[in-house]
Parts: C-alpha cells; structure tokens; sequence
C-alpha cells in the first residue's frame, strides 16, 4: 500500500501525457491504468525526481522487478518452445535474449530513449540505459497489468519480434554461459563473487566480480552492472581453460571421476 500511495504520489513528469499513453501502446499494446509507473520507469538514476515527501525516486527498483519478471517469462517461452532441449541450451538461449546488449538494442528500436529522463553526461556515457528503461517498463506493466498479460507484452514484442528460434540454436553462446556449460560438462562447482564496487568520474557504479571454478580463482571483470562484470570474468575463466593447460587439469580435478578426460 505505501509503495502503491507512493508511485501515485509522482508528479507527471512530461508536458504531453497524451502521447506517452500513446508511445506505450505502441510497444505494449495496451493503454496503462497508471500511467505513473511508466513515467518512473523512464526516470534514469542520474536525474531522478523528487517525490512529495522530500524523497529521490529513479527506475532502479522497477528495473529489478523487471528483470525477474523477464527471466520468468523468457524461461517459461523457451521451456514451451523447445521441449527436447537439455537445460544448458536453455539457459545460454535466455542469455542471449536478456543479455544487456539484446535489451539495450530492443530499447533503441523501441525509440525508448527519445522518453528517458537522464543527464547528458550519463546518457553519452552509459550505453545501456535503454536496456535498463526496457527492464524498468517490464516491471511497470506487470504492476499495472498483472502477470499474463506482462507475459504477453514480453512474448510478442520482445521475443518474437527481436529473436528468431533458429537463431538462438545457431548463435554462438555469450562468455557466461559458455563458462556454465564447460563447468557442467565436467561437473565443476562455479561461483561468482562480487569483490568491489565503486563509482567512476561521472559517479556510475562499476562492479568488479570474481570467478571461482572448484574452489580456484579462475578470473575477475568489470562492467557498469553486475551482468556486464560476469560476462568480463567467465571471458578471462574461458581465456584461461584454453591457454593454460596446467590450470584447466587443476579445475577438471576437482570435479567428480565421471566427468571424463580433458578435451
């Protein structure tokens, strides 16, 4: 109720509402209810409004709710559309769809960025900020909407209409899900582990993660989000399984017996 009170507290933030009801239907294909939730979705954290009570809101919470609504959504398609495919398969597939680079390109298609309240240094500087609107309009649709039709909205004018089926099979799989499959190939513990995080000249977070493979330090990453980090980490792991051969029979080892001879 008091997250509900508020999000209906949030002054409008553009001069025509009008046609912000409008550029929502257009990527949706429904009118909001509240059209409040959809303005701070578009609130990026670098010019973030004031609420009534003295508070600062921005679209990271939306942001995260979406995200999880995607990857339900996203696994749930994949799971329905490819019935005889092995979990690894499945999970590189959702990775390829909400990666960060495949939402920030569906964001410039949308022409999300034409509405995001952001600075101008941030906006030149941060390259997935319509990605991360993208997520946050998720999380306000399936607030405004509820969940089968958020599905929809995710299904239709997400998925379908920015991936091809056939393309996920053929495509080369992203660093991080490469990195799950050879772990589970030869049943290897994986882990990440967030090791620092700290802000650049513009005041963006950088996230610095680890990579552990059976207990061994197998490489670490920096990305402006957590998944841009893991992707620069599980590269480094990959690098080094494929260089290094001391170090690959090291991690192998900690697997179990059945895991088979190094490739």
């Amino acid at each position: 109720m008091i997250a509900s009170n508020l999000i209906s507290s949030v002054k409008l933030l553009f001069v025509k509402d009008k046609e912000l009801y409008v550029f929502i239907h257009g990527i949706t294909g429904y009118y909001p209810r509240r059209i409040a939730l959809y303005q701070l979705a578009l609130v990026h954290r670098s010019n973030p409004v004031q609420l009534p009570d003295g508070r600062w809101a921005n679209n990271e919470r939306l942001e995260y709710l979406g995200d999880a609504v995607l990857d339900a959504v996203v696994a749930h398609y994949l799971y329905r559309v490819f019935p005889s495919k092995h979990e690894g398969f499945l999970t590189s597939a959702r990775a390829k769809i909400v990666k960060r680079e495949s939402l920030n390109r569906i964001g410039n298609i949308l022409h999300i960025d034409a509405h995001v309240r952001s600075s101008q240094h941030s906006s030149s500087h941060n390259s997935y900020i319509c990605g991360n609107a993208l997520e946050a309009l998720v999380g306000a649709c399936y607030l405004d909407q509820g969940y089968e039709r958020c599905q929809r909205f995710i299904e239709e004018r997400i998925i379908k209409a920015n991936f091809n089926t056939r393309d996920l099979v053929r495509n080369e799989l992203n660093h991080k899900s490469k990195l799950i499959e050879w772990a589970q190939k030869y049943h290897v513990a994986i882990e990440y582990e967030l090791v620092d995080t700290y802000a650049d000249r513009d005041n963006n977070p950088i996230f610095k993660t680890a990579v552990i493979l059976g207990g061994i330090y197998a490489g670490e990453g920096i990305g402006y989000s957590k998944k841009e980090s893991h992707q620069a980490a599980s590269k480094q792991a990959l690098d080094r399984l494929a260089s290094e051969a001391n170090f690959k029979r090291s991690v192998i080892a900690t697997g179990s017996e059945a895991a088979g001879s190094v490739d």
